[in-house]
């Protein structure tokens, strides 16, 4: 067990087992302190890497709750080379952080790592820690191979400030580039969320890139702002992307490229080509239907999508409790709508 290792579990309730294995050899990937006095702003191939459709990971698992290795590495291999993926992100919501342990997200952040190989870019994602913890992981991240790292800042009771984020960011950008996510600003309000990315833009320049969950006037403002400055995606579904492109967006989180990478491309191929007739075509006859169906489904969209996994071959459906998993019944029914758009054969 390597020292980064020691120190970033160091605190946490949850490290029983925690020498049970190793860590691949340790590399320096990030000279935060002094590169990130330069500002030069994103490097191109970090907003490359992060331009086009990219998968977030959901984690599988077995049906008595364990995670399923095998079939990460199946999913994984997938993403890659059937959905062309130049980047690989872990998320605190799809990857299911809330059902993990540090532990658990220490060890899958690794096997990420390890599996992909540098075959492509890869993001991960914390646990809401507080800095000291996060900044832990950071250097963690690093030495398991990490490219960047998505930092979600705990803000219980409307408890942080700009200037305590800035500094939380700040931080953690002196170990490895970070990404923002704005999902957390969204009880904050637009004021304090373009506020903060103001100041993150002007004065921690170790923050290169930002996946919007916020949408609306709020990104429309941040993407002028911040653009120059950041590869900048929308968190999730192409319609939202779209809403992005004329103030600058490079990427998005694509559902499609983890099952059926062939619609991701189609939309993005438009999107590139400048063609939006050919691009809301792609919306209006994938997007809308199939976020509106699985939205309505019992057990939430993840459910449904842990269930797709399933019928193509690529997982099981199941999810650790209390979180519901997909029933026979429902899976039918998943199936049959599936089918009816193109979508399963």
């Amino acid at each position: 067990m390597t020292p980064s290792r020691r120190e970033f579990l160091k605190g946490s309730t949850f490290v029983l087992g925690a020498a049970a294995s190793g860590l691949i050899g340790a590399r320096t990937v990030w000279a935060g302190g002094e590169a990130s006095k330069k500002g030069t702003g994103c490097p191109p191939e970090v907003r490359a890497a992060l331009s086009g459709p990219w998968p977030s990971i959901r984690t599988p698992f077995t049906q008595r709750g364990e995670i399923d290795y095998p079939a990460l590495h199946g999913m994984l291999d997938f993403m890659i080379e059937e959905g062309k993926a130049k980047a690989i992100v872990l998320t605190w919501g799809d990857s299911l952080f809330s059902l993990l342990t540090d532990e658990e997200i220490a060890e899958l952040t690794k096997a990420v790592c390890r599996h992909v190989n540098k075959r492509a870019f890869v993001v991960a994602a914390d646990n809401r820690w507080w800095t000291g913890k996060e900044v832990r992981f950071a250097k963690y991240c690093t030495e398991v191979g990490v490219d960047m790292l998505m930092v979600l800042p705990p803000d219980w009771a409307r408890s942080t400030t700009v200037d305590s984020l800035v500094d939380h960011y700040r931080a953690v950008s002196e170990h490895i580039p970070v990404m923002v996510v704005t999902g957390f600003l969204i009880s904050r309000g637009a004021s304090f969320g373009v506020e903060l990315i103001g100041r993150l833009c002007k004065e921690v320049p170790g923050v290169m890139a930002l996946k919007d969950d916020f949408c609306g006037e709020f990104i429309r403002k941040v993407g002028l702002l911040a653009h120059e400055h950041w590869a900048l995606s929308a968190g999730g579904m192409k319609q939202n992307h779209m809403n992005m492109v004329p103030y600058g967006a490079d990427g998005y989180l694509s559902t499609f490229i983890t099952f059926k990478p062939e619609i991701a491309w189609r939309y993005w191929n438009a999107i590139e080509q400048h063609d939006l007739e050919a691009a809301t075509d792609v919306i209006r006859d994938y997007d809308m239907p199939f976020f509106d169906y699985i939205d309505k489904v019992r057990g939430s969209f993840d459910a449904v999508m842990h269930g797709i996994y399933e019928l193509v071959g690529l997982a099981t459906r199941y999810r650790r409790p209390p979180y519901h998993s997909l029933t026979d019944e429902q899976m039918e029914r998943l199936a049959e709508f599936l089918k009816s758009r193109g979508l399963l054969s």
